[in-house]
């Protein structure tokens, strides 16, 4: 493959199933978010913030639709789009905007898991070194090729998911009455909780991306509206069981929801569960950085002659350069508003107003 905005067919054998793109979406959108939305979709919506789970989860099955119909134009990338709507050289300065977005994904969320690490578990945990070898790994798994990322994000979702059944342990001291009465807030406040909620399925945009190494591209789409489907009835459902867990006043204060419900799990063998679940999330945290990782070292590839090898690295470095930067705690909750903002400007401004460029520019071109 050629470096720059030249992008040759990918040979088959690199290439993945169409119902792989299920596990690539929904790997990337369930990430350390998971661990604490809860508390940010009540902030304004209270126990109507399901309700603002289910509809930022419809609109992110537009967006992709958009998404899907910009690849299917191009047939080729979000580069490839780029070309389309800008030009060569233009198009390289949003092309670059994307690859620093994809690496603040990266950051965002190894350092919030990093986070979760020291708070519950280590707090002495060094930042650093931990990401040091965090993405000494990433760098091995991405270097493999996105069939080995896709493998990561397979079992990333396969191995970890019995940490469903465990809130199970909940339904004893729940009550369920606490949703009641339903739609007791204002659209305004239903719509500021959507914006905040669509934060957390961030990360689907990856399929930009993705797309030239499906087999059958178009027939991935239904997989990839699957994916955001199941994610989706995951948040809500977890939201559901944390309202009837939490009073309103305990989800004020509890800024890691999912992990607090994770104390009462009682087992023979175990007796703090929630440090087997913040374990086990590293094999879903992993499969994240992966995806991300791998679409902000392709574009950088794509936009320059450097080998897909070379502009890994240089993402990994850079990546493990700005994580230090984040100390405490402050500094971890502005990461992610700023990243989440960033998300959610390109998911419901950009992307379509790209859609718009590409059908125009393509009707420019074809009259002439």
């Amino acid at each position: 493959m050629v470096g720059g905005d030249q992008m040759q067919p990918i040979p088959d054998r690199r290439k993945i199933s169409p119902f792989l793109v299920f596990f690539l979406i929904h790997s990337i959108q369930v990430g350390a978010g998971v661990l604490g939305f809860q508390r940010i979709i009540s902030k304004n919506a209270g126990y109507d913030g399901w309700i603002s789970v289910i509809l930022a989860g419809i609109f992110t099955h537009v967006i992709m639709f958009m998404m899907y119909q910009i690849l299917n134009r191009v047939d080729g990338d979000l580069v490839s789009a780029h070309t389309v709507a800008f030009g060569k050289w233009f198009g390289k300065v949003f092309s670059l905007f994307f690859v620093v977005y994809f690496s603040l994904l990266v950051i965002t969320i190894l350092r919030t898991y990093i986070e979760v690490l020291q708070v519950w578990m280590y707090p002495r945990l060094s930042t650093f070194f931990f990401s040091l070898f965090f993405l000494i790994l990433v760098y091995y798994i991405v270097n493999g090729g996105v069939r080995t990322v896709t493998g990561t994000a397979f079992f990333g979702i396969i191995l970890p998911s019995y940490l469903v059944l465990t809130f199970a342990f909940t339904f004893k001291y729940a009550d369920f009455r606490n949703i009641l009465p339903v739609f007791d807030h204002s659209v305004k406040d239903l719509l500021i909780s959507t914006k905040n909620m669509s934060l957390t399925y961030l990360g689907y945009e990856s399929i930009l991306m993705l797309y030239p190494f499906v087999k059958d591209a178009k027939k991935s789409q239904k997989y990839a509206h699957w994916a955001l489907f199941t994610t989706t009835l995951l948040y809500t459902i977890l939201a559901l069981i944390s309202f009837s867990f939490f009073s309103q006043k305990q989800l004020e204060k509890t800024v890691w929801a999912t992990l607090s419900m994770w104390k009462i799990v009682e087992m023979p063998f175990v007796e703090r569960f929630e440090y087997i679940g913040i374990a086990n999330w590293c094999m879903i945290i992993l499969p994240n950085v992966c995806i991300a990782i791998w679409c902000a070292s392709r574009i950088l590839k794509r936009m320059t002659p450097l080998k897909h090898r070379h502009s890994l690295v240089i993402i990994c470095l850079l990546s493990l350069s700005a994580l230090t930067f984040f100390t405490d705690r402050k500094l971890v909750n502005f990461l992610n508003s700023v990243s989440g903002q960033i998300g959610f400007y390109i998911n419901y401004f950009y992307i379509p107003a790209l859609l718009l460029l590409v059908i125009i520019m393509k009707k420019v071109r074809h009259k002439q």
